[in-house]
């Protein structure tokens, strides 16, 4: 094989393997480790810790890079807090929503800006509903200490 066709090989082979779909870091997180993760992080009320911890269990079982089929309205929901594409991210083209994020950024092991997002989905849902986490349809599952303090029973965070 002469050195032309040996350059001509390798550069087929190197533009081939850009153009292949880049691949996110996925993470599953512990309840403790999730928990304490979010006791560093001032944009959390420490005594909601429990009830986020639940939500990311419900939503995704703690997965960080978890992608939902389509919702029937047609949306996706992304990352550990399962955060949708209807009104937070966008899932092509630039960030953008109220969130001014691409979607793909929640499902990577990276969660400082799934944090960052939930922490404005849970103002905005306060103001408008009274309760922030009534954002999340898993809420009901994890609305009362009964229900959330085993998810961080034995934590110290």
């Amino acid at each position: 094989m002469s050195p032309l066709s040996v350059l001509a090989a390798s550069l087929t082979v190197l533009i081939y393997c850009t153009m292949l779909p880049q691949q996110t870091e996925s993470k599953t997180f512990g309840e403790c480790e999730l928990a304490t993760y979010l006791a560093g992080k001032s944009v959390i009320n420490r005594s909601e810790i429990p009830t986020w911890v639940c939500i990311a269990s419900k939503e995704s079982t703690r997965n960080s890079n978890k992608k939902s089929p389509k919702n029937k309205n047609g949306s996706k929901d992304h990352g550990i807090f399962q955060i949708n594409d209807k009104y937070w991210c966008t899932d092509s083209g630039p960030a953008g929503l109220d969130c001014n994020a691409k979607c793909s950024s929640f499902e990577d092991d990276d969660i400082a800006d799934d944090v960052t997002c939930v922490a404005k989905i849970y103002k905005q849902t306060k103001r408008s509903k009274g309760d922030g986490f009534k954002a999340w349809s898993t809420y009901k599952f994890c609305d009362t200490p009964d229900k959330v303090n085993a998810f961080v029973k034995g934590c110290s965070y």
